[in-house]
């Protein structure tokens, strides 16, 4: 089967599949987000939220969307830090894109005290209206297609049993018809046997769609490459070690890397406005996530603050465990929107060149 089916079914099969029937964060998950590292994370992001508000003329109603949103850690955050603006507070509606009905119990625990809390399975399933959307290491364990080139073009790569029972790698007898055509000159000249990856565009499209014609913005954080190109960034996670992603299916989490070209390209197609990308470090200093971290750390105790340290250190930070140069930052808005809180089209130029 192609990978992205093996992919799917591994990710979102109704009764094997890894998201849907246990909580895969925190220490004793497979992997921690940034909402779990800090709380400076969601507070940030319900502030520059409130920047939107403010930036469309602040609407009477609004719909503040997330997809696939944990524990609801995140969403706590963000509405804390927007209830020091009543009347935005008082306009929003939440609504929470999640499969996982162990996670959105873990929601409920969360947010079950508010009363503007709705659930869907899709992002179609949200009404339509002004719309804020966070999309939080949401857009990598969307399900890729992989290609291999090879001497007569570029063929789909697809996983096998060999000989022996296991699962392998394997290529699609025949090309994928007239394929080159559609790559960046400069993955055509990839030498044979490199991979290109790509997602099918349709859920940055729906996102787009929303936010040109109903108005607003969202802001997708994952980790990525700001421009297409080759390489082979199919992966597995699990108990926070990278895995065989052929090994132990619907037991690891599979991801792979975002192209935030891709999504830009798409996303402009449809007239929506493009804003970013930028690091996940610049963006969260531009929104003033040091001077936050101040103002937890006066208020601590030693120890308390140097955890605030530790966690400013891995949001902002590169090297080993950092997630300030890996992850990157892109919002999407109206048309009218010329700028949004730590993104610029300049920031786009800058960080594309």
């Amino acid at each position: 089967m192609p990978v992205w089916r093996y992919m799917e079914l591994c990710l979102t099969h109704p009764e094997h599949g890894y998201y849907v029937a246990r909580d895969p964060l925190g220490r004793d998950g497979d992997f921690i987000t940034s909402p779990e590292v800090s709380q400076m994370f969601g507070e940030l992001l319900g502030l520059w939220a409130a920047s939107i508000w403010k930036a469309i003329g602040s609407p009477q109603l609004v719909r503040l969307v997330e997809l696939g949103p944990g524990r609801g850690t995140m969403m706590s955050d963000a509405l804390r830090a927007l209830r020091v603006l009543p009347p935005l507070f008082q306009s929003i509606q939440v609504h929470l894109v999640e499969i996982n009905p162990v996670l959105r119990e873990k929601q409920r625990a969360a947010l079950g005290h508010l009363d503007n809390v709705s659930w869907h399975d899709s992002i179609d399933e949200v009404p339509g209206g002004t719309t804020i959307l966070f999309a939080n290491e949401y857009f990598d364990v969307l399900p890729i297609h992989q290609a291999v080139r090879k001497e007569q073009g570029w063929h789909e790569r697809v996983i096998e049993i060999d000989d022996a029972g296991e699962l392998v790698f394997g290529v699609a007898a025949e090309p994928i018809p007239r394929f080159e055509a559609l790559l960046p000159s400069w993955v055509r000249a990839a030498p044979i046997g490199a991979v290109f990856e790509w997602r099918p565009d349709s859920e940055i499209m729906k996102i787009a769609t929303r936010v040109r014609e109903e108005g607003g913005a969202a802001l997708i954080i994952d980790y990525g490459h700001l421009r297409s190109d080759a390489g082979d960034t199919f992966q597995a996670i699990a108990q926070h070690a990278y895995a065989d992603p052929l090994k132990h299916p619907g037991q690891a989490d599979l991801t792979a890397h975002v192209d935030f070209q891709s999504l830009a390209r798409a996303a402009e197609s449809i007239g929506a406005r493009v804003h970013g990308p930028v690091t996940q470090g610049e963006f969260l200093k531009r929104l003033g996530i040091e001077t936050r971290a101040l103002a937890l750390m006066a208020k601590a105790s030693p120890e308390v603050s140097e955890d605030i340290a530790t966690a400013l250190q891995r949001l902002t930070g590169g090297g080993r465990g950092g997630m300030g140069s890996m992850f990157k930052v892109i919002g999407v808005s109206e048309a009218d929107l010329n700028e949004i809180a730590g993104l610029t089209d300049v920031a786009r130029s800058e960080a594309s060149a």
